[in-house]
């Protein structure tokens, strides 16, 4: 890696330095800004106002980022693991949208996708105890992803069993025109969402229902304690914002000699993460 990448390399995926962190923040205030042009061009009185100043500030911030984002690929060890990093496809995501708008017509309100560029926030801001606690919710849901999946499976189990029964049950007459229109009604009863668009007319149907509705408030709450018994579990290991020059990954401990995610050592420089 020559001087040029290596340097570019610092300024770009680090915040440890004044450099890097002036670049950070000042793509944080660029990000937010032009996530609020989108927001204001969707109003139509602006819109027929300022057309034509908003497709241009559009295509500023767009050549902006895509400069950014060719500086990302260009310093980055290792470009492909970066193109399809979390962060690299957000990355992608955040031009894309102008460019499409020139063949589909109001593609460009997808521009919106910029505000996910905004999580880098904890990062750029050294906020480490946000990091910290982000990094303790990962590792809890990631621990609670079997167990949720279980639940799930069972309550889908559930809400197609009752679907099938309400639609034998009420039928097109009370609105049940169909097993899926059951089956959403069945979903929209038990998470008590209840739009009331469909409901039952007879004793047995409203008494199911009344049995669907009840449950729904013990099964909200097994996700909740699933997930909670997990983050008192949790390893709280404070995180630095290091960054992989190998893998890209963001957030370490902060006593890490090797990256969790590829195992590759985190004292070593950008250039021999192309090396090996």
């Amino acid at each position: 890696m020559d001087k040029l990448r290596r340097k570019l390399y610092t300024v770009i995926f680090e915040a440890e330095t004044p450099a890097g962190r002036a670049f950070d923040v000042v793509l944080l205030i660029l990000i937010f800004v032009s996530v609020l042009t989108v927001v204001l061009e969707s109003v139509v009185s602006l819109r027929r106002n300022f057309y034509d100043q908003f497709i241009f500030i559009e295509w500023v911030f767009t050549i902006l980022f895509t400069i950014e984002y060719l500086l990302r690929i260009y310093s980055s060890p290792r470009p492909v693991k970066y193109i399809f990093s979390f962060f690299g496809l957000v990355d992608l995501l955040a031009i894309l949208p102008t460019y499409m708008s020139i063949f589909i017509l109001g593609s460009q309100y997808f521009l919106v996708v910029r505000a996910l560029r905004l999580l880098r926030v904890a990062r750029i801001l050294k906020l480490t105890t946000f990091i910290d606690e982000g990094q303790v919710l990962s590792n809890a849901l990631r621990a609670s992803f079997h167990k949720i999946v279980v639940f799930m499976g069972t309550v889908l189990t559930l809400v197609v069993i009752v679907g099938s029964v309400m639609y034998v049950i009420e039928g097109a007459a009370s609105g049940f025109t169909s097993i899926p229109t059951s089956i959403y009604w069945a979903i929209v009863t038990i998470t008590t969402v209840g739009y009331g668009d469909i409901s039952p007319a007879t004793p047995v149907g409203q008494f199911l229902a009344s049995f669907l509705m009840i449950t729904g408030y013990g099964i909200i709450a097994v996700p909740t304690g699933i997930v909670t018994v997990e983050l008192s579990q949790a390893d709280r290991r404070r995180i630095t914002t290091r960054v992989c020059p190998n893998c890209q990954k963001e957030g370490h401990a902060l006593d890490a000699n090797y990256c969790s995610n590829c195992g590759f050592p985190l004292n070593k420089s950008p250039e021999a993460a192309i090396q090996s």
